[in-house]
C-alpha cells in the first residue's frame, strides 16, 4: 500500500463551536469506513498554519484516495490537498542506478 499525506482546511461554519466539529468528524469517518474500507489511518493532526488537519494513511491505489477525498469534501466545510509519501529508504532505491 501507498502513504499519503491529507492537508484539510474547514470552513469558518465547521469550526462554529466543538460539538458541531465533533459531529462532522463523526460523520465522515462514519462514512469513509463504510466506502474506503482498505484506508489504514497511520497519524492525525491538528496543526498550525494554513491548513487546520494533516492526516497520514495508506491506501492500496489512487482510486481509493479519490473516494477518501470526494467523501471529506463532499460534506461542503473543507478544501483539501492530498500528497504521495515515499519513505526515504525505497526513494534511495529507485534513484540507486541514475548515474
Amino acid at each position: 500500500m501507498a502513504t499519503y499525506i491529507l492537508l484539510t482546511k474547514l470552513s469558518a461554519e465547521a469550526t462554529a463551536s466543538p460539538a458541531k466539529l465533533k459531529e462532522l468528524e463523526q460523520e465522515i469517518k462514519s462514512k469513509i469506513n463504510k466506502h474506503c474500507s482498505s484506508v489504514k489511518w497511520l497519524a492525525n493532526y491538528a496543526i498550525l498554519g494554513p491548513y487546520d488537519y494533516l492526516d497520514i494513511f495508506e491506501a492500496p491505489d489512487d482510486s481509493v484516495v479519490i473516494k477518501v477525498v470526494a467523501i471529506i469534501r463532499s460534506f461542503g466545510h473543507s478544501t483539501t490537498e492530498t500528497w504521495t509519501a515515499i519513505p526515504w529508504g525505497r526513494f534511495k532505491e529507485i534513484v540507486n542506478d541514475i548515474k
